[in-house]
């Protein structure tokens, strides 16, 4: 027996000595890249374009929104009180002798949000969603409304028009601002 414990422990120690051979699958080489779909240049060159031109009519709205709420007035610095009270002045409007009078009121607070919410999501596709669009919207025109209280003469803070500017702001998105973002930023899809 000791011959046979001796002739293993032998190839026991040969085996040892030889490097464990692994079996190791062949290497396949990978495959080639191809072209991501949807880089083509004329649709990314189109796409650029329209997010150029909805930057330069973001700032032309920004420059009107200036100059219409931030142009002191002193005619009116008598008439002129801030309301903190939503629906105050709205009621106010309704009240007046003159449709005509709330309507240019209650209107053109509506349509002055108006193209912000088809812009904004344009310009920065990550404020796309209704949410977004009012809180955004909310945040720009409470800035305005707050400087033109503080520091425009014949001015004042008024809350309702935050609430117009912010509701014209998203029937603007309803009605192009969501179509027009989801056509200029539209993910491929992925088969």
């Amino acid at each position: 027996m000791p011959k046979l414990k001796r002739a293993s422990k032998a190839a026991g120690a040969a085996k040892t000595k030889q490097a464990p051979k692994t079996q190791q699958a062949p290497k396949s080489k990978p495959a080639p890249r191809s072209a991501p779909r949807g880089r083509d240049p004329l649709r990314l060159l189109a796409r650029l374009l329209a997010v150029l031109c909805a930057f330069v009519l973001m700032v032309a709205f920004a420059v009107m929104l200036a100059r219409l709420t931030l142009q002191p007035s002193p005619a009116s610095e008598a008439l002129t009180h801030t309301n903190l009270r939503p629906g105050r002045s709205l009621k106010a409007y309704l009240d007046q002798p003159e449709l005509r009078d709330a309507v240019k009121q209650i209107g053109g607070n509506l349509l002055l949000g108006i193209p912000f919410g088809i812009l904004a999501p344009v310009v920065a596709p990550r404020t796309r969603g209704p949410l977004r669009i009012l809180l955004l919207t909310a945040s720009v025109m409470l800035l305005v409304e707050l400087v033109q209280g503080l520091m425009v003469a014949g001015r004042a803070f008024d809350i309702d028009d935050v609430i117009l500017n912010t509701t014209g702001a998203l029937i603007g998105y309803f009605l192009l601002g969501r179509r027009m973002s989801r056509a200029v930023h539209a993910r491929e899809r992925r088969s």
